[in-house]
């Protein structure tokens, strides 16, 4: 196979298997979607999806979220890691919307990576998940497949990002970073990986991977 055809290849059979993708983390907006974006670093979707209901029933918007104290935000998201640094992010970018965003999430890289505690990775999925805007957010599952699917050379996420949006084309990037989760999740686990179940690995995946 060649490239084009191994990456048409995984493209067919992730929209065979997904051709639906909700988005993972519950939310109403794109504020509700950044502080669960951020708030899933380390940390499960399914956790985050049991935390984010008792925040934001006290506040799902920044007006609201800097009327409670950083150790108040930190108390109600100690489950999912990372609280101290989470909850002064959260805080923190809370005030900067309000102060120069007039409480809305901004449409740009630039300003959302400015925010504390959002980094590439989250402005990424905010860009694609909230606004639509063509991005590609590499995870652990999206990096881990690209390596093991002989389309990166896995040094990092940095070039596993360069490499996707190269060789998919734009308009499937914010639909197909999600097909890759899932399949990640179900058929390409970083553990107990079961290659029989790995439909792409087996057809175009690097040989010779350890499980």
């Amino acid at each position: 196979m060649t490239k084009k055809e191994k990456v048409q290849f995984v493209i067919d059979t992730l929209e065979n298997i997904y051709p639906e993708t909700p988005i993972p983390l519950d939310h109403k907006d794109p504020y509700t979607l950044l502080i669960a974006v951020l708030l899933s670093a380390q940390c499960t979707d399914v956790r985050v999806n049991t935390i984010t209901p008792l925040l934001f029933s006290r506040a799902d918007n920044p007006y609201d979220m800097i009327k409670l104290s950083v150790e108040e935000i930190k108390e109600i998201i100690r489950p999912c890691g990372l609280s101290p640094m989470k909850s002064k992010g959260i805080y923190g970018l809370s005030k900067i919307l309000i102060e120069k965003h007039n409480g809305e999430v901004p449409q740009d890289f630039t300003a959302l990576e400015a925010l504390p505690a959002v980094g590439h990775k989250t402005a990424s999925v905010v860009m694609s998940q909230a606004f639509g805007i063509p991005a590609f957010p590499v995870d652990t599952h999206i990096h881990r497949l690209m390596y093991r699917w002989g389309l990166t050379n896995g040094k990092n996420v940095v070039q596993t990002e360069k490499d996707a949006k190269r060789l998919f084309p734009k308009e499937l990037w914010n639909k197909l970073h999600l097909q890759i989760i899932y399949y990640g999740r179900e058929y390409s686990t970083a553990r107990n990986w079961n290659i029989e179940n790995d439909i792409i690995y087996k057809t175009i995946g690097r040989k010779n991977l350890k499980k």
